[in-house]
């Protein structure tokens, strides 16, 4: 694996507006392209696009915009449904969002006539993270700085709801035990709950604070990756609730954590929105120093592609994507 230095990224895409937050699909969706969801002050884009990692025909990438949504607010969250599937009749696009106004939208279409959405109503401050029942997408699960994780059914019941102790930062589920649920929040305590006991079964500990994101790596599901403070910090639930590993990355605090969809060692971190640039950085667990070190104009989102080593960040006005070797 070779070292890169800082660079810029491999691709762009220009957007219409300062994108908030940027999702690729990670479910299987029928097609051969990617589908990705950005969200701005008020609307939400989903497009489709494919890397010529992919498809050697295509020079860089191809993207192609299907369908953009009013949002009437800015976007501070998105998630995509299991259920989006391109090769249906007619097709189904699926995904909620979170929002300014503490609401989430649910949102359904066909990308012809048919786009609806219903408001989900409950949390009384900043939703800071939401997520798909990863099987068949009939719950979504929520964290707010309310202090609250709660569970939605597509109605828009509240089916459970967990106090926490701080505001929630990040939540996931298990992606084949669907009945665990990992809860991040801001005092650094990551819990697991079993959501059919509706009680915590584990926890893990950071020492730093403020914990701003966390991420259950699904290729080892041992693992949890979080960034509090400057630091990036791994566990391994089955060694120990205290850290494996913890490094200082960004001098300016870090903002988010991901790890890659495709390799257990692989991750990425992005540093606080700053007045010039944030600061994007691509670890292997192998590798002392990032393996790839990028600077976005105030970068927000991150996300990883579901089969490429492709992270996408936004910017102003602007879709970056970075490409490493693994």
């Amino acid at each position: 694996m070779k070292q890169d230095a800082t660079r810029n990224a491999a691709y762009t895409v220009d957007c219409e507006d300062y994108v908030h937050v940027v999702e690729f699909n990670p479910f299987e969706s029928g097609d051969s392209g990617n589908l990705i969801a950005y969200g701005g002050s008020n609307y939400v884009v989903i497009g489709m696009c494919t890397f010529q990692e992919e498809e050697a025909d295509i020079e860089g990438i191809q993207y192609k915009t299907l369908r953009t949504f009013h949002h009437g607010v800015r976007v501070d969250g998105i998630a995509w449904s299991p259920e989006t599937k391109l090769d249906s009749l007619p097709p189904v696009i699926k995904f909620c969002t979170s929002a300014a106004d503490m609401k989430i939208r649910l949102f359904t279409s066909d990308l012809q006539d048919k786009n609806e959405y219903k408001v989900l109503e409950g949390h009384s401050d900043f939703i800071n993270d939401l997520v798909f029942h990863p099987k068949e997408g009939h719950e979504i699960a929520s964290v707010s700085d309310d202090h609250t994780c709660r569970i939605w059914s597509l109605e828009g019941k509240q089916t459970a709801h967990f106090l926490l102790h701080s505001p929630g930062m990040s939540v996931c589920w298990h992606p084949e035990e669907t009945f665990k649920l990992m809860v991040a929040e801001k005092n650094g305590m990551i819990r697991f709950y079993d959501l059919m006991a509706q009680q915590a079964i584990l926890s893990l500990q950071s020492e730093q604070t403020p914990l701003m994101s966390a991420h259950w790596c699904l290729k080892n599901t041992f693992k949890v990756g979080a960034v509090a403070g400057n630091d990036w910090i791994i566990w391994d639930i089955t060694r120990s609730s205290y850290p494996q590993e913890t490094r200082p990355v960004h001098m300016d605090r870090a903002h988010l954590f991901r790890w890659s969809a495709i390799s257990e060692n692989l991750f990425a971190t992005t540093g606080y929105p700053g007045k010039m640039a944030s600061q994007f950085q691509i670890h292997h667990l192998g590798h002392s120093q990032p393996i790839l070190t990028g600077s976005v104009a105030v970068g927000s989102g991150l996300s990883w592609h579901r089969t490429l080593p492709l992270c996408a960040v936004g910017g102003d006005h602007k879709l970056l994507f970075w490409v490493t070797e693994i």
